[in-house]
């Protein structure tokens, strides 16, 4: 493979990585991207039977409760929040 096709490609390269650090930097700056751990989270898991299972999750706050199974994953709706 002759020189200038492997530096042409290790240039292309180098510049879709700076893209994406750009990117991922620019996201993080406007609030599009948050580290902030604890956002979500699994509050309890419950096997259905050999296949299914009822997860309660939290996220920022509130809670939902998802059946997961072979036919899929389905979101059944938010908890409503104790009075």
């Amino acid at each position: 493979m002759p020189p200038d096709i492997i530096l042409q490609a290790l240039a292309a390269l180098a510049a879709v990585l700076l893209l994406a650090w750009g990117a991922a930097r620019l996201a993080r700056r406007r609030g599009l991207v948050t580290t902030q751990p604890g956002r979500l989270s699994i509050r309890a898991a419950i096997a259905l039977d050999a296949r299914r299972r009822l997860i309660l999750v939290s996220c920022d706050g509130r809670e939902a409760l998802l059946l997961t199974g072979p036919a899929g994953d389905n979101f059944l709706g938010w908890v409503p929040p104790a009075p």
